[in-house]
């Protein structure tokens, strides 16, 4: 499948569930994020861009005054992110891009953050291939998102399940980002798995030049 026609079926799911979505991440965040948005967004300094922003759900935790622009493929998600953070008087600039195909130039950001989006990236490879790129030297990759688990029983469930959550959502359960941040070339300065291992968070840093 070309990325046109990936592009153009992710912007049809999230056109169908963006109505839904913060009603499930309430859940979700309650039982699997736990503190992790909170985790990413307190550690973001300087010119700072979230990858996939989605509705916004972390827009409240960035430190006052940050620095932040927000991408995502789908116009029905960014309304809704515009909107939260008008309600919370948070100035974002707001732009409709691929995670694989980032609008800025090489060097452009000290921080890049990510939450729960290469799961549902097809290209996940490509995206974080873009998240360094956009990276200054020295900048600060902060992500989160659901891995595989390292528990036998909890990743047979993930493997029986992938198959109906990637054709119904296009929700990969499957993936480990990080192993594709130390391909793209970041070192890992810490990280952490929970939630039966579904769940990781890590701090990575683009070598300084």
């Amino acid at each position: 499948m070309s990325h046109v026609d990936e592009n153009a079926r992710t912007r049809k799911i999230w056109a169908r569930d963006a109505p839904k979505y913060d009603d499930w991440m309430r859940h979700y965040d309650r039982h699997m994020v736990r503190d992790g948005r909170q985790w990413l967004c307190s550690q973001a300094r300087g010119h700072v861009l979230e990858v996939a922003v989605g509705t916004g759900p972390n827009l409240s935790n960035y430190p006052p005054g940050t620095d932040l622009t927000a991408v995502d493929l789908s116009l029905d998600m960014l309304d809704r992110a515009r909107r939260r953070a008008e309600s919370l008087s948070i100035k974002v600039t707001f732009n409709e891009a691929s995670a694989t195909e980032l609008p800025f130039t090489d060097d452009h950001f000290d921080t890049v953050v990510s939450a729960l989006a290469l799961c549902c990236i097809p290209d996940d490879r490509a995206a974080v291939a873009e998240m360094y790129r956009v990276l200054k030297p020295g900048g600060v990759l902060l992500l989160l998102d659901h891995v595989i688990s390292h528990r036998f029983a909890v990743r047979m469930a993930q493997r029986a399940l992938d198959p109906l959550l990637v054709k119904q959502f296009n929700d990969h359960q499957l993936r480990r980002p990080l192993h594709l941040a130390r391909e793209a070339g970041f070192t890992i300065r810490r990280r952490e798995r929970y939630c039966l291992g579904m769940i990781e968070r890590f701090a990575a840093d683009k070598p300084a030049a």
